[in-house]
């Protein structure tokens, strides 16, 4: 694969399959990797045939992630056929069947996928003779591993499943707050009830910040709270299991405030709605943990197209917010800023963008809850 000089962007789909081609995204032999898990600008990356529980999470640092890994292995588990259980707060490493040898000119960031994030399992990547969780340092050459610790529900898991995501990138293509401000003068990438969010309203500081949405539109239901003890939840079922044992309703007070319980995990909603054009992917970015004493973490993509309709039928789509408190309880409002999307350029517009024509999950969501429930609304 040979790219002009000077590229700088996010590979598209079209680019990630002639890195397969050329050898820089490779599995073993005779095992493919399915057209399917290629996104408009991500891979989906796919767990391997065994899971290590270790005794901690761990960087390789000057090692190989074998060689770190050996002084902490406690058991090993076969992924494969019906596969395993994943026990809550208990890390396992997982060699992916996707291994990586990158021209100098391309390095590589993992996330988890958004129906990962939101039933609390914690993934990120690991690669050989790294300091650094889900970055792939330019012209990585060896195998990818990927770290998962399920939070609030113990979970199945087998060979094959795939709970995260990679993205290549060459240069430096994110887009400074100036010029994310220009992007939404000329093609609006934020609204509110359909309508751009005015230039003057946008809250910028190394990329767009987001609200909550607690008003909870009548309904009562402002977001989701997981139950403890909860049944096994098991992610390679083909049929939705019904939510009710995994999750509690949150109601919002009065004033369209709630409180954080501490240590759980919560499923809510943004105030504003998304757009992603072709042209351009987006990452939700760490939050500052200086605003207060909560996380809004599971770092996710959003790949070009998300809430976007080149018919101008409706106008983004708003992003399902994963919400945990830390030690104390934690009120939030209505309206509060909790989260940040940094967007790049894609180095070139891709051939399929997010959307209902290849069986993206969460285009036009008003539901926070991930595919593995029905919600019988």
């Amino acid at each position: 694969m040979i790219l002009p000089s000077g590229a700088e962007g996010v590979l598209a789909c079209q680019h990630l399959r002639a890195a397969m081609k050329a050898g820089h995204i490779s599995t073993a032999p005779h095992n493919e990797i399915p057209a399917s898990n290629i996104q408009p600008a991500s891979l989906d990356l796919r767990l391997g045939e065994v899971a290590y529980r270790v005794r901690c999470s761990l960087l390789p640092g000057e090692e190989t992630v074998e060689q770190a890994m050996k002084d902490n292995l406690i058991d090993e588990l076969d992924l494969r056929g019906h596969g395993a259980v994943l026990e809550t707060n208990r890390p396992y490493l997982v060699p992916l069947k996707e291994r990586l040898a990158l021209p100098a000119s391309i390095r590589a960031k993992a996330n988890p996928k958004s129906s990962t994030g939101r039933v609390d399992v914690f993934t990120r990547v690991v690669t050989d003779h790294s300091d650094r969780f889900d970055h792939i340092a330019h012209g990585y050459t060896g195998p990818l591993w990927v770290e998962v610790a399920p939070l609030s529900f113990a979970v199945r898991v087998n060979e094959g499943l795939s709970l995260n995501q990679l993205r290549l990138v060459t240069g430096t293509p994110e887009l400074s707050d100036a010029e994310l401000r220009d992007l939404h003068q000329a093609q609006p990438v934020l609204f509110v009830g359909g309508d751009p969010v005015p230039i003057d309203d946008l809250f910028l500081s190394n990329g767009m910040y987001l609200s909550l949405d607690l008003r909870a539109n009548g309904s009562g239901r402002a977001g989701y709270r997981s139950r403890d003890y909860a049944p096994l939840l098991d992610l390679t079922a083909s049929e939705a299991a019904n939510p009710e044992p995994y999750w509690e309703v949150v109601q919002s007070d009065a004033q369209d405030r709630i409180v954080l319980t501490p240590k759980r995990f919560h499923l809510l909603m943004s105030n504003e709605a998304v757009l992603v054009p072709p042209k351009y992917a987006a990452e939700m970015a760490a939050y500052d943990p200086t605003s207060g004493e909560l996380r809004t973490h599971y770092a996710g993509f959003f790949d070009p197209g998300f809430g976007y309709d080149a018919g101008g039928r409706f106008h983004g789509s708003r992003a399902a917010l994963e919400v945990r408190a830390h030690d104390v309880p934690f009120m939030i409002d209505d309206g509060q800023r909790v989260c940040k999307l940094t967007f790049e350029r894609m180095l070139a517009e891709p051939e399929t963008l997010y959307g209902e024509s290849i069986g993206s999950s969460y285009q036009r969501q008003e539901e926070t809850l991930s595919k593995h429930f029905h919600t019988g609304d």
